[in-house]
């Protein structure tokens, strides 16, 4: 597995533990596709620019003129440049040093928050292999701190696959206290059985491929039917139900029943929320 060409990487450097040192590069893991929106002047349709002003003269500022700076006291700032950042700390930016090893379901999924791939840079093929390996016998994750563009995240390294996932954690401080339900609102065993019942009757294998953005398919359907036509027709208007939280087992117990139709009838069984 080799590592790409110099531009492409995110972060180059290298990732140890004990006296190991793998020299490994980052690439993003996730590539967007929002529709891009402008923002306009509704009068003539021309597309509403943004200038950088200076607040003390009025005037706008070009990009060549625009430095980072830190207000250390009222008034008084510490302009700092690219290299700044680094000098700052400079074996935190180029290294990933594993604090620890836990296992990865020991994480709460509240904390995990961007993936990156990782692959071996230069002569880190070996080392990379032995640590990808021995991860995934022992079902653990490596944890550890790297520094993103200027900024230090707390991060796991997972394997996935033939090769190795550094996830962006957020630290503790970063999370609101978890909020609990109600004491008030008690489940009953038999309310509790049929819920297992339908997740057992709507269980399948992890198959990402079969989930799709339908909103953004709809909303560019809409895009396209104002284009021509001058106006969008409500699409996906869910039907007026009421749904009386007395009725909870009745409810499970219906949408059992219509999982298990749908099931006979081999439709995917997430209609079931559909007909409830």
């Amino acid at each position: 597995m080799a590592a790409p060409a110099g531009g492409r990487a995110l972060w180059r450097g290298t990732l140890g533990f004990g006296l190991i040192q793998i020299p490994i590069v980052l690439l993003p893991a996730e590539q967007t596709h929002e529709l891009a929106f402008h923002e306009l002047d509704k009068r003539d349709m021309s597309r509403i620019g943004y200038e950088r002003i200076s607040k003390s003269t009025g005037k706008p500022v070009e990009w060549k003129d625009v430095v980072k700076g830190y207000e250390i006291e009222k008034g008084r700032f510490v302009v700092l440049d690219p290299e700044d950042f680094k000098k700052a700390n400079v074996a935190a930016t180029q290294s990933i040093d594993i604090l620890d090893f836990v296992e990865k379901d020991a994480i709460p999924p509240t904390y995990f928050e961007r993936p990156y791939y990782v692959l071996p840079d230069r002569r880190g093929e070996k080392a990379y292999a032995v640590l990808h390996e021995a991860l995934g016998k022992k079902g653990y994750v490596a944890i550890g701190l790297v520094v993103i563009r200027t900024r230090q995240h707390l991060c796991a390294v997972v394997p996935l696959g033939g090769g190795l996932v550094l996830e962006l954690l957020r630290f503790a401080h970063e999370l609101r206290p978890a909020q609990k339900a109600s004491p008030a609102a008690k489940a009953s065993p038999k309310e509790v059985a049929l819920a297992e019942q339908l997740i057992e009757g709507m269980a399948s294998a992890w198959d990402p491929k079969k989930y799709r953005d339908s909103y953004s398919e709809d909303l560019l359907a809409a895009i396209r039917q104002k284009d021509e036509k001058g106006h969008v027709r409500p699409s996906g208007v869910p039907a007026a139900r009421t749904v009386k939280l007395t009725d909870l087992s009745e409810l499970l117990r219906k949408s059992l029943a219509v999982t298990k139709k749908g099931a006979r009838h081999g439709r995917p069984t997430r209609r079931a929320k559909a007909a409830a």
